[in-house]
């Protein structure tokens, strides 16, 4: 998949899909809603309940910048234990990393705030600073505490030794090309089974939503509130669902509705990335002077396919990577879901670097480009790309023909010939394992606060609306007129972070849906 945002303020984001991301585990036979909980009178996981925390230093070395900016804001870190199947909670056991940064108003504490970024497969436990820093006076009243997953960061590892940080490729513009990423998705497959097969099984949201609750319970904690950006967000529903009552105050931004939770995450994005595509073509335009794409968006959205159609002949030569057609597009995803003069600028350089070397001349790429380069085509990220796509598989299951996907492919080509081949394309689920558990029927209502934007093209903003349409005694505040992934506390806009920051301090959720445009902040 393509990696989700590290949602931090003024970051530059290669996203997940989308972008942009989360009791006992039982047969197969365990129904999904299931709470996962023991019978109070014989607790099979007092001891990861009652474990001691040995809270320490976030600095693992001189090179930590994460450790860096934790310790100094002040925060702790911690490894909690947690055992890797939980219907074996005697059997083997997994750490999973947490920081905290304490609350300082400890008079008008409200509790523990539970962080989670997204991916799935991203890293939280670097978050607490600028989380702490959006909340404004209101941080003071938590422990804002960042939870890297099962699995993920400075957790027990998993890592396949993948040649690539991400699974997701294009189609291509012809058989030959989906053929490709058919090797491709079952030759990952094949090396996750190989060397990580013991533990794929429990790589899963409703394994994460477990160790959230032992998490929990080991910070003394009766119930969290939490706060989940894309991913997160269904970690977050999936965790009120399995442990009802232990949740007090909910915010999900970048909002994944339950039954748009698959294998492939891009599906029906489509057009929100086109439209993205169009706001940034707009943007390049009106800078012409800076970055020669073309003086109307038409020009620069031509220039884009003028990079495509070339990759088509004769793969992209840049730092020393070749940029076939599977590709171009993927790297065209990755510059979409921050709508903000930075990103866009960082986007705008790529294309002009693919724009010259469809043209034959040689490339030295662009900071951005560069790193998203060294994500998608070297194993330096391998870990990220085998954890998202672990979760994935895990956690819903997939078509298993390949010729259904191309029969996707072909049809989807029709309305987007360059993001269609990429959202509908096959990934390694097809030939992954199926998974132990069903997907968690999620809860019919909750009161929790939604957070979207309207262009989001990862989180797509039809989501945010049938999420808080099961969930009636929610409510939605959504951002309009930007196409941004992920708003609370990372877009900027003043009227959306003080609503926030009102529900997290009052537990009163806005007496209506609250709209805001990105004028106000």
């Amino acid at each position: 998949m393509i990696r989700f945002p590290r949602h931090r303020p003024g970051a530059r984001i290669a996203a997940g899909t989308a972008l942009c991301l989360v009791g006992a585990f039982g047969a197969a036979a365990t129904p999904a809603a299931a709470t996962g909980t023991a019978p109070a009178t014989a607790d099979p996981l007092a001891r990861y309940h009652r474990q001691h925390l040995d809270w320490k230093s976030c600095l693992l070395g001189p090179d930590d910048d994460t450790g860096r900016e934790l310790q100094q804001a002040g925060a702790q870190c911690a490894d909690v234990t947690v055992p890797l199947d939980y219907a074996e909670p005697d059997g083997r056991t997994l750490t999973v990393a947490i920081s905290r940064i304490r609350s300082t108003d400890t008079a008008h504490r409200v509790g523990a705030l539970l962080l989670n970024g997204g991916g799935p497969g991203g890293q939280t436990i670097g978050d607490p600073p600028w989380v702490r820093a959006a909340m404004r006076q209101t941080g003071e009243r938590y422990d804002v505490v960042g939870v890297d997953p099962r699995f993920v960061g400075r957790s027990t590892p998993l890592d396949c030794h993948w040649p690539t940080g991400s699974s997701i490729r294009g189609a291509g513009t012809g058989r030959a090309g989906f053929d490709r990423s058919v090797g491709m998705a079952e030759d990952l497959a094949d090396r996750c089974r190989t060397s990580q097969g013991e533990v794929l099984p429990y790589v899963t949201t409703r394994n994460t939503a477990r160790d959230l609750d032992v998490v929990r319970a080991a910070l003394g904690e009766r119930r969290i509130s939490y706060l989940g950006y894309s991913y997160g967000t269904y970690l977050g529903q999936v965790y009120a669902t399995m442990f009802p009552g232990r949740t007090d105050r909910v915010v999900l931004d970048g909002v994944l509705a339950p039954d748009r939770y698959t294998t492939r995450l891009l599906r029906g994005t489509e057009p929100a990335n086109r439209h993205a595509l169009k706001g940034w073509a707009a943007w390049a335009a009106a800078r012409d002077a800076a970055y020669g794409l073309g003086g109307t968006p038409d020009r620069v959205l031509a220039s884009v396919d003028r990079v495509q159609g070339a990759a088509s002949r004769t793969p992209l030569s840049i730092g020393g990577h070749r940029l076939d057609d599977r590709m171009v597009p993927v790297l065209l995803l990755n510059g979409l879901s921050q709508d903000n003069d930075a990103a866009y600028g960082d986007f705008a350089l790529a294309v002009r670097d693919m724009l010259r070397a469809a043209d034959g001349r040689t490339v030295a790429p662009s900071p951005w480009l560069a790193e998203t380069l060294g994500f998608l085509m070297s194993g330096s990220d391998s870990a990220y790309g085998s954890v998202q796509t672990a979760i994935l598989c895990g956690d819903v299951s997939a078509p298993r023909s390949p010729e259904v996907y191309w029969r996707d492919v072909q049809r989807s080509r029709v309305k987007d010939p360059l993001f269609g081949p990429v959202s509908n394309n096959i990934t390694p689920c097809a030939f992954w394992d199926p998974p132990r558990e069903r997907p968690t029927a999620i809860r019919g209502d909750l009161p929790a606060l939604l957070v979207n934007a309207t262009g989001d093209p990862r989180t797509t903003y039809d989501g945010a609306r049938s999420l808080r349409r099961m969930w009636p005694s929610s409510r939605l505040v959504t951002l309009r007129g930007a196409d941004q992934h992920a708003v609370y506390g990372v877009f900027g806009d003043s009227r959306t972070d003080a609503t926030v920051n009102t529900y997290l301090s009052t537990g009163r959720l806005p007496a209506t849906d609250v709209t805001c445009d990105r004028s106000s902040g």
